[in-house]
């Protein structure tokens, strides 16, 4: 067995895992709660409170076509796991929609429901599918634009969620909002990772000062790029340092000692990437 059929096996896992968080959640907080969170099992949750139509068969009838695009435009590989996961979400629902609704609280549902909804989709990306539906037009984007999937997944899921609006009322629709919120949250965290960082921008009249304090105290390297003022037009040194957030104040402690005149400019990482930090592709 080759070094990279784990990896694919894991990803089938991702998928299949990833669907049943999704179906658990829908059955358990957002279908009871009438909270359509976007998605073809936000519009399922409609079409069941109108026409009294079972959620799962509403999913399969209407994923089908939304599958062919996905085989067409996103590669073969990305078919076989969306036909998976387009399989397997479905089939999940039907046999969790027995089970008790964990809570009847709208605001929590939106708050839990949403979450683990973008936790499941968030583990179905990873695993580089999708479980059909909006899903598909998401990763469409995000592949052609450079919005993440997130972002596109509350563009396009904010249609459905705002249609809910005219079926179970405004309140509901704006409990509907919360929960997406949370659902593109969840997905971009899920796929950047939780580790946060900071990048810290540093212009000083002492940088290689700087440079050796916080390599010394903290343990960490920084970059020297050449700049020029905008004041006085002289040459200067920019330094540039991505830290784990625990490690920021040491680093701003060990800066101030040298030059408490230090102009610093300090920025959220939401993905590091390179040694040291993430690693840039898995073997």
């Amino acid at each position: 067995m080759s070094k990279k059929e784990p990896k694919k096996i894991m990803e089938y896992a991702y998928v299949v895992i990833g669907a049943l968080i999704m179906a658990v959640s829908f059955n358990v907080f957002l279908l009871p709660n009438h909270i359509a969170s976007g998605g073809i099992s936000g519009l399922s949750t409609v079409l069941n409170d109108v026409f009294g139509w079972t959620p799962a068969i509403i999913q399969y009838t209407i994923n089908l076509p939304l599958l062919a695009v996905g085989f067409l435009v996103l590669g073969y590989q990305f078919g076989i796991k969306t036909t998976l996961g387009t399989i397997v979400f479905p089939m999940f629902v039907f046999l969790t929609q027995s089970w008790t609704p964990w809570t009847m609280n709208p605001l929590v549902a939106a708050l839990f429901g949403g979450g683990l909804i973008g936790t499941g989709l968030g583990i179905v990306f990873r695993g580089k599918g999708s479980t059909g539906g909006t899903a598909i037009i998401a990763q469409i984007l995000n592949k052609y634009t450079n919005f993440s999937i997130g972002v596109c997944v509350a563009f396009i899921d904010g249609i459905i969620v705002v249609s809910s609006m005219f079926v179970f009322g405004i309140e509901a629709g704006l409990y509907s909002l919360i929960a997406l919120f949370m659902t593109s949250k969840v997905i971009d965290m899920i796929q950047v990772g939780i580790n946060a960082s900071k990048t810290i921008l540093i212009i000083s009249d002492y940088p290689e000062e700087i440079q050796q304090k916080v390599l010394h105290d903290v343990n960490k390297g920084m970059t020297s790029l050449p700049a020029q003022g905008g004041y006085q037009n002289g040459d200067k040194k920019l330094l540039m340092c991505v830290v784990p957030d625990d490690d920021f104040t040491q680093v701003k402690e060990a800066i101030l000692d040298i030059d408490e005149h230090a102009f610093v400019v300090v920025m959220n990482a939401t993905e590091v990437m390179g040694r040291g930090f993430t690693v840039l592709r898995d073997v």
